[in-house]
């Protein structure tokens, strides 16, 4: 069967990803990361609005401390990423599905050192067009601990520094700066 590039066509009872183009599946991952990504804000606005924003804070950090850690041990084993470095820690991320709805750039220093650079990021730009002032909380509190927990999971000795967060001036500002070290 010729690789399908969509499904207007005939139903296919036994369908599998691998029906379709590699072109084809890459949106789909595209999509299924911007889902994935709906999927926490609907869930954290339907908290806060039945309990208050102080709960729907709380409940978030708890549910993505687990998230990070499920998704770190699945993607490392699914793409045999191993070591104990802050290289490792960048190549998982990069493919988590947050990660995929960001335009980012990650300067590898050394094994042990990369600075991560945020310039685009669909959660700050829903954040800042709701206009609470939500971005200190999920930028400066949540991300950090989202950020440690990837790090932990391959060396609890890795650091991670913010050194440019929201609020910005414009929407054409860098959204944030964080870098990963370990000292040997």
């Amino acid at each position: 069967m010729e690789k399908l590039n969509d499904y207007s066509g005939e139903f296919l009872p036994d369908l599998k990803f691998t029906d379709f183009s590699l072109n084809t599946c890459a949106d789909l991952l595209s999509l299924f990361a911007k889902l994935y990504l709906a999927v926490d804000g609907f869930w954290y606005l339907a908290v806060k609005k039945k309990v208050g924003n102080e709960v729907a804070l709380a409940c978030d950090i708890e549910v993505l401390k687990r998230v990070a850690t499920y998704e770190m041990e699945k993607v490392t084993e699914l793409l045999n990423i191993k070591g104990s470095d802050v290289t490792s820690v960048m190549k998982a991320m990069q493919t988590t599905p947050w990660f995929r709805n960001t335009e980012h750039k990650i300067e590898i220093k050394s094994q042990n050192t990369a600075v991560l650079t945020i310039n685009n990021c669909a959660t700050l730009r829903a954040l800042e067009k709701e206009g609470e002032g939500r971005e200190n909380e999920i930028c400066k509190i949540v991300e950090p601990i989202v950020f440690k927990r990837y790090a932990a999971f391959f060396n609890p000795d890795i650091e991670v520094r913010c050194l440019k967060s929201p609020p910005r001036k414009s929407s054409e500002e860098i959204c944030c700066v964080w870098e990963f070290s370990v000292e040997k």
